[in-house]
């Protein structure tokens, strides 16, 4: 017996400022919420298929719990999405090329009011390395730029140069992606 798919994603979140939350989300998803009722908010999106509610209770905030993301489906894509965030002011990093999660991915980073980090990337094709840069002490998780902090994109042209690299990526059960 086959199992259906799973129709729709959905994520509650805690914050602790719903008008803040509420703006900053209506300016990165591009639609208004569905509903609004005191301290709540809940967007559904067609694409992807998503369900995402949020409840104000500053007290339940939790940070560093790791971060979500879009995966586009064209590079096209992903810089006209870039294009439409930088003109609204939300990118805090862009990069191009890098190696994390063991594939190389173009991406830009959005940080909301409460510090949730999302990424909108790009896949290209899985690598046998993470970036090094995701593996130094600063980095509080691989797959997520540690906040306030910019660091410059790397620009992969040939993978096979990147082999080097193997062995320094991020051990299982770590934590890491």
């Amino acid at each position: 017996m086959n199992t259906p798919l799973f129709p729709r994603m959905h994520v509650s979140l805690y914050v602790s400022d719903i008008q803040k939350i509420t703006q900053f989300y209506t300016s990165f998803f591009g639609q208004e919420p569905v509903k609004v009722k005191p301290n709540y908010a809940k967007y559904v999106l067609e694409q992807p298929s998503l369900i995402i509610s949020f409840v104000e209770n500053p007290e339940r905030v939790q940070a560093h719990f790791g971060h979500m993301g879009f995966q586009v489906e064209t590079k096209q894509e992903l810089e006209q999405r870039l294009e439409v965030a930088r003109a609204k002011g939300l990118v805090m990093k862009e990069e191009i090329g890098t190696a994390c999660c063991y594939a190389v991915q173009d991406k830009f980073w959005v940080e909301d009011p409460d510090g949730v980090q999302w990424e909108v990337y790009y896949f290209h094709e899985d690598a046998e390395f993470n970036d090094p840069h995701y593996e130094s002490a600063d980095a509080s998780a691989c797959c997520m730029p540690p906040a306030q902090e910019q660091k410059p994109k790397v620009q992969l042209t040939d993978i096979s140069i990147m082999t080097d690299f193997e062995g320094q990526a991020c051990t299982p059960g770590s934590g890491c992606c």
